[in-house]
């Protein structure tokens, strides 16, 4: 795995996943997942700093780098934690429902609008596969990087 972590730059269009979800007032789960994916031949995107400079300035950078990621990304992973709401998770889901984007979604059983999220992709995406765990999240990764060789 190769391991990109904001603000750093990346050029390459090797297969890659983003991974999105909660940050603030949440468990660094980004982590327990990069963790989990080592072994594969993918690059993984994320959003979460090590350090976050608190200014102003750095917010715009911060939504500047995350939109040219998702972009880049191959694939998306949403991970949605107990912790808190996560409203631009939710805004990010919502325009990347719309495209032919592969998608992972998982939700914390005790998210608080799990059963928004679990209906709105119905409708939208009904081929994804919700899942309830960053171990069963992580697993659809794995299976879907496998496939493709």
């Amino acid at each position: 795995m190769n391991y990109i972590e904001a603000p750093d730059e990346y050029e390459s269009d090797e297969t890659s996943l983003f991974l999105a979800g909660g940050i603030t007032n949440c468990p660094d789960w980004q982590k327990e997942v990069a963790d989990k994916l080592m072994e594969l031949s993918l690059v993984v995107f994320n959003p979460r700093r090590g350090v976050y400079p608190g200014d102003s300035g750095h917010e715009e950078k911060q939504i500047n780098w995350e939109f040219k990621y998702l972009h880049k990304a191959s694939a998306i992973s949403f991970w949605f934690p107990k912790e808190t709401l996560n409203p631009i998770t939710l805004f990010e889901l919502g325009s990347w429902l719309n495209s032919d984007t592969k998608l992972f979604i998982g939700l914390h059983p005790d998210y608080e609008k799990k059963n928004n999220v679990i209906i709105q992709t119905k409708l939208v995406r009904p081929e994804i596969q919700i899942v309830f765990s960053l171990e069963e999240l992580t697993n659809q990764i794995k299976d879907w990087e496998i496939s493709k060789y």
